[in-house]
């Protein structure tokens, strides 16, 4: 049993070793639990190795396949194989909906589906560069946008840089390492409204022509943004397709993401359909908002190795705080009380 390093750029998925890690992690053989009378066993410094593996596996986000993710992805697979063909004009991918709502999870399991494809196609070639991930900077100029494809590659950016410079070296890797798909999050960041963000927008649109591969967008709630503004926004609109993520409604497929969430914990005294017989609950307390309910999963299941108690109980539910927007009326939802 081994943790990772504290200070690590795998940790980053906005660099390639990032990346290159959570490929790993999502593809590796999941942790498995001792046995009550092992982990008595255990010498105290192995006792704590152990708990610090399992705070670690609690703590990266626990991924289920919601509807969302696999409409994303065959979506997303859809148009990749479609622009394989394509001299210009490819089409792309825009991931729209409320904050909080799994659009970020969708994008980059659309980006590991498509890594372990090509994979799979080209084995043993480690020079290749199938998926790049950036997200878009507040504010963002043509040469920051560059800059971040540029980081990931882990090209250097230099103060002398110009954007000519980082664009040629970017567009250069990116066709040699045969990158056929490249994830923009945070894209709601460009706003066509302003000329810096539309040179940012004709900055991504200048790299979608020199480089063949499919860009993928996620960012919030895109249609009603400054993105789509104006003719700029047109021909956006004209080549991506859009899925939207929005809350989910307390129904089949919600108990059914709580129940996968439920079998990957992993402690010790923690009875199995505890947190499916509280489903409603949790959809009351996260309105239904996939990323407060993992974050009130994984919360509680670290504080219950913490603590020693090694079960997720109503109680230490409610001791986990959630974000603001889980506790705000959304329009067409029930009234809502998260002490319920």
């Amino acid at each position: 049993m081994s943790t990772p390093p504290d200070d690590d750029l795998g940790r980053y998925l906005t660099t390639l070793p990032g990346w290159r890690e959570f490929v790993a992690t999502a593809t590796g053989e999941a942790m498995a639990m001792l046995t009550q009378a092992e982990y008595d066993s255990l010498s105290k410094e192995q006792k704590y190795d152990y708990d610090e593996d399992r705070l670690n596996h609690h703590a990266r986000l626990q991924v289920v396949a919601t509807s969302t993710v696999r409409h994303t992805v065959t979506c997303g697979r859809r148009l990749i194989i479609l622009n394989r063909g394509a001299v210009s004009a490819r089409r792309g991918l825009i991931v729209s909906g409320p904050a909080n709502t799994g659009k970020t999870i969708a994008l980059t399991q659309l980006g590991l589906a498509h890594e372990l494809q090509d994979r799979r196609r080209h084995p043993g070639q480690d020079e290749r560069i199938p998926v790049i991930y950036i997200t878009v900077p507040p504010a963002a100029t043509p040469r920051m946008i560059a800059a971040e494809f540029a980081r990931f590659l882990g090209l250097p950016v230099l103060r002398t840089s110009n954007i000519t410079d980082l664009t040629e070296a970017v567009v250069g890797v990116c066709t040699k390492a045969r990158t056929g798909l490249i994830l923009v999050d945070e894209i709601h960041n460009i706003s066509l409204h302003t000329r810096t963000g539309a040179e940012a927008s004709d900055t991504l649109k200048y790299f979608s022509e020199r480089i063949p591969a499919t860009f993928a967008y996620a960012g919030i709630d895109i249609e009603e943004g400054g993105l789509l503004s104006g003719t700029r926004g047109d021909q956006i609109a004209a080549r991506f397709t859009s899925v939207a993520t929005h809350p989910f409604p307390y129904n089949a497929e919600w108990k059914a993401l709580v129940a996968q969430m439920e079998a990957t914990l992993l402690l010790h005294q923690h009875k199995r359909r505890t947190l499916s017989r509280l489903d409603r609950f949790l959809h009351t307390r996260t309105s239904g908002m996939i990323g407060s309910l993992s974050h009130q999963l994984r919360g509680a299941a670290v504080d219950a190795i913490l603590t020693g108690t090694e079960k997720i109980t109503k109680a230490g539910l409610l001791a986990v705080d959630l974000d603001i927007a889980s506790h705000r009326k959304r329009p067409g939802s029930p009234d809502t009380d998260a002490s319920t």
